[in-house]
């Protein structure tokens, strides 16, 4: 019986190196041989080892998650003011109170409950079932019950079960692009490799969940479950997910306020009994202070501002799958982002056509398609396309082929430039050989209607070369030059092209065909074609935005250094310094990595925990990050990053469910108008929070001030509370409508270090919640002092808070640009909601009882103007500071 193994087939701390052992130290090392395992064997090692799948991190509960909508100092004070009020017995303040609870724990809970579904799209990409040899006969079994030592047999089109150690391969090409980030499939074959080898170059090993492109194979399973390539991601997107900037500066502003509000209201309150006021009163006082003091509709707020960035973001492509991705996008000021599929098309175009008569570039494709070239390039596609395996799969104005990514890419090319039809191209061969891994060529004879017969032969410039004997010319064969074909192939390889050679030969009328076909000889060397997956159209200007908004765009990708450089050539990209890599990597400490990420704007050849390690140095070096990504291999740094944002129509199930955002079109051009609209959510939510923290601060000094002053107490309780309501019920929840200034994309990104809200906002809420302040409090003695009953002072006062709010609220509509530049009806649901509000406390104080209930009194009509005359000096103010301002910065030199 053979002796038990783990489920990798080798411990952690000591990894068997599967992949530099031959195939029969492998299969002596599993126990097993070519024939497989017994069923029983099988079954036994299930046992021990576990089935074939990835394990999942449990769900929080949802009391959990309910407990934690709680867990705040602002929502604590309220909690601690509810209880007060019911101790009190005043049901309406504490059932008011409590609302306003209810409703902020029901939008944190239900947001919080979305799942995420990373890791179940991870499992989406195990294999139902495959074939295996087991007891000497093929057998179907579930993926899940595949063990290491297991024989899996592979076929064009099924997906691999679990990592396999090759010991067959015949013309085996597996797509890894999910895994790798690669667009050309690998060529798979069962030598031993270096132990040094990454996994991006381990040839003789299929890894579990990639797609067999073509030919067959056999492997001995050697890792399954958590074990393998796949697994290892799997760990990594079950880390804990990055927290948005907006998230912690919001905690922090809560934790400042929660401690302002408390050390006001113990002071106020102390204060008060000191001074000989009524315990109830002053209980009263403090739950009234809180409330209005306290911006308890900021989440309410937040929620509404970011949900307003989702929509728009929605109609410009772009899915928001976590609020606060809105404004991160906003705040940006790295974005790593992968090559493959999100800044090219992930698609192989022949780009480049070399020939003894020169080189024909068709990558901007603003030719005439083909209708000038010259006979050289047409027998160069003519024989690309003839020994090829693509088939058509869409017969459209883009012809679209699928198979083997070099294969449709010529096939594509010859068609299109009209050097053949696909009816020729498609006609059967009298002999052909598939493209071999371990020969570097294919080779097909074709007939022709005169019945002469050609043999077709494409592979790399060696394999070529090695089987020619001269090269085509202009109307006539040339002699064998070499090195001339070497410098073609070597400069066409330095910009990134994957390059392909083209050769032919004219059959003898009694030369005989054998099977298989001998290998190629007497060629003519016609040329060579140079492809890449190109980048997409509009990228290298999104980028060029980019950096203009001051946001550095960095490729992050598992492709060779050459071609990422190439690309990001294309792309406007730095490439003055040469491409970070993986093995450069492992020879850098994190501070040395900091260092070169400043220099370059290219990491290639890096693995997943390689591009997750680059994601949080930049976030050590205080870097917002986003990164863009399609593949498994892209996952974990999507969920790691401060935002993730996935390609919708290619990319992987894993890549979507571990994003915050997707982009429907696949485009990077998507994320610059999603950068523009995060920063304009940012804005309203600081807008907002500047109206929200100014007023409160008014209402809080205002209070204080009373408490000290020689005069009853300025508001009751009870109107306090209705000031919370008429004064930003919902005007502030209609500020959040404020559309962008038009200058989004010109400033750079907003510095780390700084809040929510700005020091210019800082200080202007300082100065206006003083003098809103100011002005209530002495309306309210002026009133007083000239014979005014408490009643109609307090009436007064109130209203004079009411109509300051009213014209603060408009004066926030903008940082930067004066009040008067911008329309008065482009935010409609604030100018309704306001003059709503205005006419709201007209009828309260108008209706007897209401404003008994509230303690208000009906003012005359010169009282109202004049409320109305010094609620507008807040305008002044903010408008001449923000004069100052401007004049104070006329010399600034913008930033390039």
């Amino acid at each position: 019986m053979a002796a038990p193994v783990t489920t990798s087939a080798s411990s952690p701390e000591n990894p068997t190196l599967w992949h530099a052992l031959s195939t029969v130290a492998v299969f002596a090392g599993l126990s097993s041989g070519p024939g497989g395992l017994s069923g029983a064997e099988a079954a036994r090692r299930l046992a021990d080892a576990g089935p074939n799948e990835l394990s999942i991190a449990g769900a929080t509960p949802w009391w959990r998650v309910l407990l934690r909508q709680f867990i705040s100092p602002l929502i604590g004070i309220l909690l601690v003011a509810a209880v007060v009020t019911l101790v009190q017995q005043h049901w309406v303040d504490a059932a008011a109170i409590f609302l306003i609870l209810c409703i902020n724990a029901a939008l944190g809970f239900f947001q919080e409950r979305k799942a995420e579904a990373a890791v179940l799209a991870l499992q989406s990409l195990s294999t139902p079932s495959c074939r295996v040899l087991r007891d000497g006969t093929e057998q179907v079994v579930p993926g899940r019950d595949v063990v290491p030592g297991d024989v899996v047999l592979l076929e064009s089109g099924e997906r691999v079960p679990a990592d396999l150690r090759l010991f067959e391969a015949n013309a085996l090409q597996v797509d890894e692009s999910m895994l790798t980030g690669e667009s050309f499939a690998a060529s798979k074959h069962t030598a031993p490799l270096p132990e040094d080898v990454g996994d991006a170059d381990k040839a003789n090993v299929a890894f579990s969940g990639t797609f067999v492109g073509s030919g067959r194979g056999s492997g001995v399973v050697i890792a399954t479950g958590a074990g393998t390539a796949l697994g290892e991601i799997n760990a990594l997107v079950q880390g804990p997910a990055g927290k948005s900037p907006l998230q912690l500066l919001t905690h922090t502003l809560e934790r400042r306020i929660g401690l302002i509000v408390l050390a006001a209201i113990v002071f106020i309150f102390i204060a008060g009994l000191v001074l000989g006021h009524d315990v109830s009163l002053m209980f009263r006082t403090a739950v009234g202070l809180a409330v209005a003091a306290i911006p308890e509709s900021l989440p309410i707020v937040l929620t509404v501002a970011l949900s307003l960035g989702v929509s728009r973001m929605a109609r410009r492509n772009a899915i928001v799958r976590t609020l606060p991705a809105v404004e991160t996008l906003g705040s940006t000021n790295v974005i790593g982002s992968d090559k493959t599929g999100t800044l090219t098309e992930n698609r192989l175009t022949v780009e480049r056509i070399w020939t003894t008569a020169g080189t024909l570039d068709i990558a901007d494709g603003d030719d005439d398609s083909g209708a000038t070239d010259p006979p050289l390039v047409r027998a160069v596609l003519r024989a690309g396309a003839l020994t090829n395996e693509a088939t058509l799969s869409a017969e459209d104005e883009d012809l679209a082929y699928s198979g083997d990514a070099v294969d449709a890419a010529m096939a594509k090319t010859a068609v299109v430039r009209a050097a053949i039809s696909e009816a020729e191209r498609t006609a059967e061969p009298l002999a052909h050989q598939p493209y071999e891994p371990h020969v570097r060529y294919s080779q097909t004879i074709q007939q022709d209607a005169g019945g002469r017969r050609t043999l077709y032969v494409k592979g790399s410039p060696e394999a070529v070369l090695a089987a020619a004997v001269d090269m085509a010319g202009p109307g006539r064969t040339l002699p064998l030059d070499e090195a001339r074909i070497h410098a073609a192939n070597e400069a066409m390889g330095r910009d990134g092209l994957r390059v392909i050679a083209a050769g032919s030969r004219i059959l003898a009328e009694n030369e005989e065909l054998r099977s298989p076909l001998p290998p190629p000889s007497g060629l003519t060397f016609l040329g060579m074609e140079g492809m890449t997956d190109p980048p997409r159209a509009g990228v290298a200007d999104a980028i060029a935005d980019c950096r203009r908004a001051g946001i550095k765009v960095m490729m992050i990708t598992r492709d060779h250094p050459v071609t990422a450089t190439a690309i990001a050539g294309r792309l406007g990209l730095s490439t003055n310094k040469p491409a970070l890599t993986g093995a450069e990597m492992a020879d850098l400490d994190d501070h040395m990595l900091t260092a070169r990420l400043e220099q370059t704007s290219v990491a290639a050849r890096v693995s997943p925990v390689e591009k997750l390690r680059i994601v949080h140095a930049l976030q050590a070096a205080g870097k917002i990050v986003a990164v863009t990504g399609d593949g498994v291999n892209d996952a974990p740094a999507l969920k790691a990053a401060a935002i993730g944002v996935a390609m919708g129509r290619s990319g992987t199930d894993v890549a979507r469910e571990s994003s915050d955002v997707v982009l429907t079109d696949d485009n990077f051009v998507t994320i610059v108008h999603a950068v523009e609209e995060g920063r304009v959510t940012f804005s309203a939510v600081r807008k907002t929070t500047y109206f929200l923290l100014s007023t409160g601060a008014a209402a809080l000094v205002a209070v204080t001030l009373s408490v000290f002053a020689e005069t009853p107490l300025l508001f009751l309780p009870v109107q306090m509370l209705w000031m919370n309501v008429v004064t930003n019920g919902v005007q502030d929840i209609a500020l959040t409508f404020e559309p962008a200034e038009g200058d989004e994309l010109s400033r750079p990104p907003r510095p780390p270090s700084e809040g929510i809200l700005s020091r210019t906002l800082w200080f202007r809420a300082g100065i206006t919640g003083a003098w809103m302040a100011l002005a209530v409090i002495l309306s309210f003695i002026v009133a007083l002092h000239n014979g005014y009953p408490e009643t109609h002072a307090r009436t007064l006062a109130l209203t004079m808070f009411v109509m300051l709010s009213f014209f603060q609220v408009f004066s926030s509509r903008a940082e930067n640009k004066s009040l008067f530049q911008l329309r008065l009806l482009a935010n409609q649901p604030l100018l309704y909601t306001s003059l709503a509000a205005l006419a709201l406390h007209w009828a309260v104080m108008t209706w007897p009882v209401s404003a008994d209930l509230l303690g208000l009194t009906p003012l005359r009509p010169w009282e109202w103007l004049l409320c109305i005359a010094v609620g507008s000096t807040v305008l002044i103010i903010v408008e001449a500071e923000r004069a100052v301002r401007r004049w104070a910065h006329r010399n600034d030199v913008p930033a390039a």
